[in-house]
């Protein structure tokens, strides 16, 4: 995708992850739509407030129509969502964040809008909210492991990938999900930073963690990147959020690990996001080890 061109829509650009994949955006060129269902707190881009269960209300936000000076659209990166389970009942999460995804993906390629971002999760392989604790069956833990949820939230990620891969095939979109880890901005690191030297409290998100900046510039690069098809990738930080050494958390909480592939020195990530350096040259530019006392 070259700069100039066109705009990218941001839905969800008011939030958490959302402004800062706008902020990305903006300072690498590209002229930003942002797309939500309330305004931001810092104005940085244009935004229409739109319900994206409504499959019309999606679409006119898409079209070129829709916005004041008609310029078309190259690229959505759809990061509107219920965030999490359990504060919303299960079938309101679930119905949320899989008929916004479809009416973003159904309203772009009807538009012919050639490029998809969307945000999966850690979530989607079940550790996160089973009722039961269990171990991944090998580590790390890569796109190629068993996605077993059993809650709504979680569900709703893999269903969200399969309709990314559904609307590959039917029109040959562009589309990349995200497997995210658990998501900070810089004003999360004071408050969050006592909890990471308790590793039982990061346990069920295997110590995982990605900083809202290198989450934004995964997005850039992902609608940069030509011929990627419909593609999973876990995007996550090199290291763990503990300052626990990576084999004694693996020893200590996950005993039902039948194979590890992880090093035995430092605190190595249990999640791998070799796909993404590899397909989209990607690296993390910011580590929780420089904020943390340890």
């Amino acid at each position: 995708m070259n700069v100039g061109q066109g705009r990218v829509v941001v839905t969800g650009g008011s939030g958490k992850a959302g402004k800062w994949i706008v902020r990305e955006l903006l300072d690498h060129g590209y002229d930003v739509l942002n797309v939500d269902t309330r305004l931001p707190e810092e104005k940085l881009c244009e935004t229409v407030i739109a319900d994206l269960n409504d499959l019309g209300q999606v679409h006119n936000a898409l079209s070129a129509l829709g916005t004041r000076d008609r310029r078309p659209i190259e690229a959505v990166i759809h990061f509107a969502a219920i965030p999490q389970a359990f504060t919303h009942t299960n079938d309101v999460t679930f119905r949320n964040n899989v008929m916004t995804t479809y009416n973003v993906l159904e309203a772009a390629a009807n538009l012919g809008i050639p490029k998809a971002v969307t945000a999966s999760s850690e979530s989607s392989y079940g550790i996160v909210y089973a009722s039961e604790f269990f171990s991944p069956q090998y580590l790390p833990v890569d796109e190629a492991h068993p996605q077993l949820p059993e809650d709504s939230y979680g569900l709703s990620k893999v269903v969200n990938e399969l309709t990314g891969e559904t609307f590959n095939r039917r029109t040959g979109m562009q589309v990349v999900s995200f497997r995210l880890g658990n998501i900070l901005e810089p004003s999360d690191y004071p408050r969050v930073i006592g909890s990471f030297s308790e590793p039982e409290a990061r346990k069920i998100i295997l110590w995982s963690y990605i900083d809202a900046r290198d989450v934004a510039a995964a997005c850039r690069m992902a609608i940069e990147k030509d011929g990627l098809g419909a593609q999973a990738m876990i995007l996550a930080a090199d290291d763990t959020s503990s300052n626990v050494a990576t084999s004694e958390l693996i020893s200590r909480y996950l005993p039902g690990v039948k194979e590890n592939r992880l090093p035995v020195e430092g605190r190595p990530s249990l999640l791998c996001n070799e796909k993404a350096k590899q397909l989209l040259g990607w690296r993390q530019q910011y580590f929780l080890q420089e904020n943390a006392p340890y």
